[in-house]
């Protein structure tokens, strides 16, 4: 079992390297080559394309700071004695990791379209660690309840970018699709592991955040 105290050091370089350093994938982008043809964009459809890859960019720096916190949470005593959930903390960090080849694809996609990530991520990346931390601590079944839920989100969000992108960035609306995919995959992992059902209520908040977060980031 890890010690508490090396899993806040973990949390906050896991910060640091969301908001600070160039993110490595550990799986190549699902970008085919002989499809990636960027001068086939005019330049309205290149900021479309950049805008909405920094709302994804977003998504997963928020990813980065949710999974970060419920695996965080998962390894703090419970109350009355109640040990952590060692189990619990691994597979969130196994989805975390995941998530960061999201974060690697998307930053390199931003690059090449000339565009950047938002310039509020460390105030994404907070709200998020924060949502997180609070799952985490409501114990097993809610948290994976709000992974469930979240990852469920996105990937209505995301299908919804692959309506949106220029029909001829083939480069973005890969690695959107193969995202989706795994966004569901999660959502699925989650569900099996114990995930319990969210309130209506809840949902709705959570709805509303993310819409306040994608409204705002992709102008800024």
């Amino acid at each position: 079992m890890k010690p508490l105290s090396d899993a806040l050091v973990g949390a906050a370089d896991s910060a640091l390297r969301t908001l600070f350093a160039a993110p490595r994938a550990s799986q190549a982008c699902p970008t085919v080559p002989e499809h990636h043809d960027d001068g086939a964009l005019s330049t309205e459809e290149r900021h479309l394309s950049g805008a909405l890859m920094r709302v994804n960019h977003v998504g997963e720096v928020c990813a980065q700071a949710l999974y970060t916190a419920q695996a965080l949470a998962a390894r703090w005593p419970g109350p009355r004695g109640k040990a952590p959930n060692e189990a619990l903390a691994r597979q969130l960090e196994d989805a975390g990791r995941e998530e960061t080849d999201h974060l690697a694809w998307t930053k390199t996609r931003l690059d090449e379209l000339g565009s950047r990530p938002s310039l509020l991520n460390p105030l994404w990346y907070a709200g998020a660690f924060g949502l997180g931390l609070l799952a985490g601590r409501l114990g097993k079944g809610p948290s994976l309840g709000f992974v469930v839920e979240t990852e469920r989100q996105v990937e209505a969000h995301l299908a919804s970018h692959l309506d949106r992108l220029p029909i001829e960035d083939h480069a973005s609306r890969a690695i959107v699709a193969q995202m989706k995919l795994d966004e569901a995959r999660h959502a699925r992992l989650a569900q099996q592991a114990g995930a319990v059902e969210l309130p209506v209520p809840v949902k709705g908040l959570m709805r509303m955040a993310a819409k306040v977060m994608t409204t705002v980031a992709h102008r800024i």
